[in-house]
């Protein structure tokens, strides 16, 4: 090919391919891709890219495209889930991506680094023609590296190795309780993907207005923010049913990156706490179990039947009535419904069961064939459509088992697994102060909104409260019962400061994966002698939080 062709396919290449990350970075509109990328383009053709008046041919490799490669990863991941989370990339890879249903992330995933490729050629074609691109990039390799935020997260997370004491969050810890219940109620825990509160904001129209209408029944909980570490579905159920942040086992302090046989065993979860009452505990999910640990999770937690996509499957009347992740939302909450008469017919003591949904998940949602009948077509792209058709089919559901008389003498609980990542209303959304759906039914629920600054760690303890069990200062794990009122860690300390501790954190994480991970030397252990500094907050509240 002429090299002036080449040089110009090159400097649009570089152009259009930096647009595209400022308007992924950044919540300018999608126009502003074209006009970074002609400033970009004007800049290289005035200054003679590539074709410079005295040209120098070397054969040499830039000192950029490996940092260059790392910048494409942290756009993809970026722009495939909003919020990168570097917690839940080693977890997945750790607990298995087995039996996923993101067919349209791996095409995207094809697309990327097929772009990739051209940038790096481009970047290489540059530098070997152009030695003022020889002698720039290797200080813009420099500065591509320092400002990676997946580097940053990686940074702070070595620095745990070091830290004077990395044990803030594991004083906090407070064992659930262990008393016997009378007349246990039964619990109906119903996760749904991605269907965070904030999508009551009349923003979004009537697209959260069955929840809304669940809630005048009961209780509704606001400003359930997202921590670190509790971003994505199993770090989520995790947060809420062990009140404790999903810290990867073996996040380069270990050598823990042989697949998972336990997920979080240190620990007792809701499962170990209600199966030591006599409870019968099923989880039944429209996608896979052996995605994320799922399977291990709820079997390693007591849970006597856990059922995803590959039991569940089987079942259909229609086996084509499937989405690329799962059963859709109207079947599996007819199988949900199903479990609970059985459960109700065998009367063997209480029961337990959880449900998690698919209709949210982003980016576009999965709305079950029913809804389409209720709301006409669907676009295939207004992820309001499909967080309408996930709240009214719940609404459904349990409208349905209380007809039947299956509610009664049961807490309900309707929330999300975590907040939405990219979806089509993205910008609208991250405007907003953003909370998880939290909404509690049951014989004993007055009717109420509850404002408190917390997070999914505090679910825990409050469901424990609602199911009537005896918490010690009102907390289970890290979290405090949002029904009392004692202080959650965001109350006392803040979200940003929650944060930076978690990067600090190694005690915790050994705790949650006590007989998994390496225990740590004796050596390691902060010796009586050696002194643990904190502020005087810290100190204030620890009196309240331990004693």
């Amino acid at each position: 090919m002429n090299p002036r062709a080449i040089r110009k396919i090159a400097i649009v290449t570089i152009g259009l391919c930096l647009g595209y990350t400022v308007t992924v970075l950044t919540r300018l509109p999608w126009w502003t891709l074209f006009f970074v990328a002609a400033v970009w383009i004007g800049v290289g053709l005035k200054l003679r890219w590539g074709q410079p008046v005295n040209a120098r041919y070397r054969k040499m490799w830039p000192w950029s495209l490996l940092p260059l490669s790392l910048w494409g990863i942290y756009v993809y991941l970026a722009d495939s889930f909003g919020i990168v989370d570097l917690g839940a990339v080693f977890f997945h890879l750790q607990a298995g991506m087995a039996e996923h249903g993101g067919a349209g992330k791996m095409l995207m995933a094809l697309l990327y680094t097929g772009i990739m490729v051209s940038v790096l050629a481009s970047v290489t074609w540059l530098s070997r023609h152009d030695q003022r691109w020889r002698l720039s990039e290797r200080f813009f390799a420099i500065v591509l590296l320092a400002s990676n935020p997946l580097l940053y997260g990686l940074g702070q997370r070595s620095a745990a190795i070091v830290t004077d004491d990395g044990a803030w969050l594991d004083r906090r810890y407070q064992p659930p309780p262990v008393e016997e219940l009378r007349n246990p109620p039964n619990l109906l825990l119903l996760y749904l993907e991605s269907i965070e509160r904030t999508y009551a904001n009349e923003l979004f129209e009537d697209a959260y207005a069955d929840l809304n209408a669940l809630g005048e029944r009961g209780a509704v909980f606001e400003g359930v923010r997202q921590m670190d570490n509790t971003g994505w579905t199993m770090a989520g159920m995790i947060a809420s049913q062990c009140g404790v942040p999903l810290m990867p086992a073996g996040l380069l302090h270990d050598s823990q990156f042989e697949p998972l046989s336990k997920v979080v065993p240190g620990v007792d979860c809701l499962g170990d706490i209600l199966a030591a009452q006599g409870y019968q505990l099923s989880y039944l999910g429209g996608a896979s179990t052996q995605f994320a640990g799922k399977g291990l999770f709820y079997r390693g937690h007591h849970f006597d039947t856990v059922k995803g996509r590959e039991d569940l499957e089987p079942l259909l009347e229609d086996p084509e009535y499937v989405n690329s992740w799962g059963l859709y939302d109207d079947t599996l909450y007819d199988i949900t419904a199903d479990e609970i008469r059985r459960l109700d017919e065998e009367n063997n003591g209480p029961w337990g069961v959880v449900s998690l949904n698919l209709a949210g998940h982003a980016p576009n949602g999965y709305p079950s064939q029913s809804c389409v009948e209720q709301q006409g077509e669907f676009d295939g792209q207004d992820i309001l459509y499909s967080v309408k058709c996930s709240t009214w089919l719940a609404r459904n559901l349990i409208d349905r088992l209380e007809t039947e008389g299956l509610l009664d003498n049961t807490l309900v609980v309707v929330l999300s697994d975590h907040l939405t990542m990219r979806v089509s209303v993205w910008d609208q959304l991250t405007a907003l102060d953003r909370d998880n759906t939290l909404i509690m039914l049951g014989d004993d629920i007055q009717p109420q909104r509850i404002r408190r600054d917390a997070t999914m760690l505090d679910v825990f303890p409050t469901i424990l409260d609602a199911l009537g069990f005896r918490l010690e200062g009102k907390r289970a794990g890290l979290g405090a019962s949002l029904f009392s009122d004692k202080r959650t860690l965001v109350e006392a300390h803040g979200i940003e400061v929650l944060n930076e501790r978690l990067q600090e954190e190694t005690a915790l994480q050994h705790r949650l994966w006590e007989g998994i991970s390496p225990q740590r030397r004796e050596t390691d252990m902060p010796s009586s002698k050696d002194q643990t500094v904190e502020t005087p907050a810290d100190l204030a509240d620890e009196v309240e939080l331990i004693h």
